[in-house]
């Protein structure tokens, strides 16, 4: 059994979204104890920034005339994307940064969809957690209602383009514990905590079979 783990926080040591995928991932380990785990850190181990653009110009340019560079690119989408394809399961740890997907996250995804190609269901079927976490409050009625523009997007991408059976947890109000503005809603924030984690053990369980 193979296990496929992304982490795009850009704080390693203090993530919530890894906390929750960490809960997970213990679940399925203990399951499958000789399971194998391919991780990937986006922050401690970047892609390089152009690596998404060599290997898009490097698809129309015949073989033999494309550039070392291109040639190295394609196949690093290549094998980000057979990271996803061999994996029996599959836990992404994406946090929100400025409302959306992190530039390095979006490295990572479009250099997949370079190999793959937009349609390609690489997921199908394969049990996958996408772990979020939001410094503040998007649900209905908070003034920031709406302004969550990761996780919808993250839905279409791997629920719907790659077919992945997706679970999401998702863990609001992370910067209620540094952030004086936030201190009455330090309370429902440890709420928020608490019911992560609990969801992230049972859908380690599940992404286990168990």
């Amino acid at each position: 059994m193979n296990l496929f783990r992304l982490d795009a926080s850009i704080f390693p040591a203090a993530s919530a979204s890894a906390e929750i995928a960490d809960a997970a991932e213990a679940e399925w380990s203990a399951v499958h104890p000789g399971g194998a785990v391919t991780r990937r850190h986006l922050a401690t181990d970047p892609l390089p920034s152009d690596a998404w653009t060599l290997a898009v110009t490097a698809g129309p340019t015949p073989e033999a005339d494309r550039t070392p560079a291109q040639r190295q690119a394609l196949e690093l989408a290549a094998e980000l994307a057979a990271e996803l394809r061999d994996a029996d399961a599959v836990i992404l740890a994406v946090p929100l940064y400025n409302y959306g997907v992190s530039q390095h996250f979006k490295i990572w995804l479009d250099l997949v969809i370079a190999a793959a190609g937009p349609a390609d269901p690489l997921l199908k079927g394969t049990p996958t957690l996408l772990a979020t976490a939001l410094g503040g409050g998007y649900g209905p009625g908070t003034p920031r209602e709406g302004w969550d523009h990761s996780t919808p997007y993250l839905r279409r991408i791997i629920a719907d383009n790659w077919q992945a059976d997706l679970t999401l947890v998702k863990r609001e109000l992370t910067l209620a514990a540094t952030n004086p503005a936030m201190a009455d809603l330090r309370d429902l924030a440890d709420q928020q905590r608490s019911h992560s984690l609990a969801a992230a053990r049972d859908a380690g369980k599940a992404l286990a079979g168990n």
